[in-house]
């Protein structure tokens, strides 16, 4: 899920962010509720893009509807109108909120768009949420054979902590879950972005020695595990 802002308070901004919501809850639409959300199915009909349904297709849908939410939250973006507030060719690139810093491959740090996130979903869909992916990327580097990746934990600290305030207020998230635990290939085919807790010793091209080795981010997230979340 990527969380989207009007860029102002312009009406046709808000416009585009609701067109933008949703396109990122279609899925979570058809998975939940059984159907196509009532904007997506008539703007698939406006543009030309209504895939093909055979008879019973919509009943075999609202068949599987799921019991509870599998969400992943990286990152949100701003909306303005006639403006692409995200595009995914090459990578994924979004537009740049100025009250929010960046990575440095350009994703928005947002904890509270976390928040925001989840309590739409559930008073959207009204079921339990699982977070099953939430992390940070970043150009990881040994420097004197450790890594002090206090960035990252400052990263998931924050939207832990704004997890726990959405289920104060009422968001019935039950679980979180960081990608990933081991450095590997990004989807962009790339050691460069790094997500674990283990460092593995390779780029793109070398294998080099292929050790692994525990960042700092390794203990402290050990920690939260095992005391389900109160050390932070």
């Amino acid at each position: 899920i990527v969380q989207s802002y009007p860029e102002t308070c312009h009406p046709l901004d808000t416009l585009e962010s609701m067109k933008a919501q949703s396109e990122a809850f279609v899925f979570l639409d058809v998975y939940a509720r059984g159907h196509y959300n009532s904007y997506f199915l008539a703007n698939m009909k406006k543009e030309g893009t209504m895939p093909v349904i055979e008879e019973g297709d919509f009943e075999i849908l609202e068949k599987g509807k799921t019991d509870a939410l599998a969400i992943s939250y990286y990152m949100s973006t701003i909306s303005h109108y006639g403006e692409d507030s995200l595009t995914n060719v090459e990578d994924v690139v979004i537009k740049k909120n100025p009250y929010l810093e960046m990575s440095e491959f350009g994703w928005t740090i947002d904890p509270i768009g976390l928040r925001i996130t989840l309590r739409q979903l559930y008073d959207r869909y009204e079921m339990p949420i699982y977070i099953v992916e939430n992390g940070y990327g970043y150009d990881d580097h040994l420097v004197d054979g450790v890594i002090n990746d206090d960035y990252r934990i400052d990263y998931m600290r924050k939207h832990i902590e704004e997890m726990k305030k959405a289920v104060e207020e009422g968001v019935d998230c039950r679980g979180y879950l960081s990608w990933g635990p081991i450095d590997i290939l990004s989807s962009r085919a790339q050691m460069k972005k790094r997500y674990g807790f283990v460092y593995v010793n390779r780029d793109n091209d070398d294998l080099k020695d292929m050790r692994r080795i525990k960042k700092k981010s390794f203990e402290w997230y050990k920690n939260v595990i095992s005391s389900n979340g109160k050390v932070l």
